[in-house]
């Protein structure tokens, strides 16, 4: 099962052709800017996630330290 998402089997033929293709739609110049913008959404995207799961470890050892509540 060797297949990425929906693209199937896809050799470095198609991929040079997409490549000419991103570049001749974006120019030379447009694709940097393409791509850091895409590194800072998926740097953006990473740190909620690690905000996420520190928020859950966190929420986790702050019930395991406070003692239940007696019912009175």
């Amino acid at each position: 099962m060797n297949h990425l998402l929906f693209l199937g089997n896809i050799g470095a033929g198609e991929v040079i052709v997409i490549a000419l293709v991103v570049l001749l739609l974006f120019g030379g110049k447009k694709i940097p800017e393409l791509m850091k913008g895409i590194g800072k959404g998926i740097r953006s995207f990473k740190d909620g996630m690690n905000n996420i799961e520190r928020d859950i470890e966190n929420s986790d050892q702050n019930d395991r330290q406070t003692p239940p509540k007696q019912q009175q």
